[in-house]
């Protein structure tokens, strides 16, 4: 259909704010809609678009509408130029429209918003770091959220905001964080580590000591050098001699009321002897309850032994540190050392042996099991050696 004169003269009325024009197309993935001029007047430069809900609004109601105020034009005219089919309405994809790009959400293939919202949940993450080195941890604990609300599969952000619960003592949160993360992977050191921790301050030694194991059993694995290793061992060393202490405590207790209680048992044994006699006691009864009572300090006392702190062994220690070992490896030469203290020898001053002297490479080192074994046992019965200096 022709446009009349007067319908041409009246579109040139028509003035679009935005400057800019968009490529046409056939899809119509969104259902926007946009007036396009199909008359043949040269002087209609282009057609009039908005966002879909406009256009809607454009062909159905009388009144401005106010989505439409970027545009400028004579509304009741579009409206009987719609009824009149002198123009129609044409279906533009929302994505390629300017009007609805920041205004409605477009349909995306599933593989695009799972990128898209990776993509935001990293920015995120990264917020939520510089946030945490700034020690704003509630604001980094928000930045983790939106992230793990994003893309709750993702281990790192549970992890990272239970560092920041940490941070603020809130164990409970911390527990909680990690042991999903666990769920997601069971090998991620720094929730094992961090559960460790939060179930120690919950006076749950055993439970917590095995986390801390399992975090250093696979710190060592991936990286026996890191700084995490030294600070797991750490709180693991911790972990034990406060598990140590908490036990010995409860041991000596038990064992002080035991032998109160036979020495009043041998006494009034001793007293009920005397009563028979009239008061007389002959001196084979008295040496006889005199070493009665010396058996049983002894007995006592040997049951103490292991939870009375003494010298570690030096075949149990390091050539080096002098320390109980932890990871011992053994040279070509015999001599044992700690792993991460002789790889730091050979990196930083030498690759010979710091006792022989001989030539000494890091694939010469093999781990020495036996001696592995052996002080593990020893702290099994003296827990009081983890104690650190």
């Amino acid at each position: 259909m022709r446009p009349t004169d007067s319908v041409g003269a009246q579109i040139d009325e028509i003035e679009r704010t935005e400057e800019e024009t968009e490529p046409e197309s056939d899809e119509s993935i969104a259902e926007s809609s946009t007036p396009l001029a199909l008359g043949r007047e040269p002087r209609m430069r282009r057609a009039p678009d908005s966002d879909r809900q406009s256009a809607i609004h454009l062909a159905k109601n009388p009144a401005f509408h106010s989505r439409t105020k970027h545009i400028e034009v004579k509304y009741h005219f579009i409206r009987q130029l719609l009824k009149k089919k002198v123009l129609q309405l044409k279906k533009v994809p929302g994505e390629r429209n300017p009007a609805d790009m920041l205004t409605k959400a477009s349909k995306m293939a599933p593989m695009e918003a799972a990128s898209a919202a990776a993509m935001q949940a990293e920015q995120l993450r990264q917020d939520g770091n510089a946030y945490f080195k700034k020690d704003r941890f509630g604001a980094a604990i928000d930045a983790y959220t939106e992230a793990i609300t994003l893309c709750p599969n993702v281990p790192i952000y549970w992890t990272n905001r239970a560092l920041c619960h940490r941070k603020r003592n809130e164990w409970a949160r911390v527990e909680e964080d990690c042991r999903r993360a666990i769920q997601l992977d069971h090998h991620s050191v720094k929730a094992h580590y961090m559960l460790g921790l939060a179930l120690l301050q919950e006076k749950e030694f055993a439970e917590g000591v095995k986390e801390l194991e399992k975090a250093l059993d696979l710190g060592s694995g991936a990286n026996p050098k890191g700084y995490m290793v030294e600070e797991i061992w750490q709180e693991l060393a911790r972990a034990k001699y406060l598990e140590w202490e908490h036990e010995s405590t409860k041991r000596s207790s038990e064992l002080q009321n035991l032998k109160l209680w036979c020495e009043e048992a041998l006494k009034e044994k001793y007293a009920l002897a005397g009563s028979q006699t009239e008061g007389f006691v002959d001196e084979n009864t008295r040496k006889s309850n005199q070493n009665r009572l010396e058996a049983l300090d002894r007995v006592f006392n040997k049951a103490a032994e292991n939870d009375s702190p003494t010298e570690v062994p030096d075949y149990l220690c390091c050539k080096i540190t002098l320390d109980i070992f932890r990871d011992p490896v053994i040279t070509p030469c015999g001599i044992t050392y700690e792993r991460a203290v002789i790889l730091e020898h050979l990196q930083k001053v030498g690759k010979f042996d710091p006792i022989t002297r001989e030539t000494l490479y890091p694939s010469q080192l093999v781990p020495n099991l036996a001696l592995k074994e052996t002080v593990r046992a020893y702290l099994d019965e003296h827990g009081w050696a983890y104690k650190m200096d």
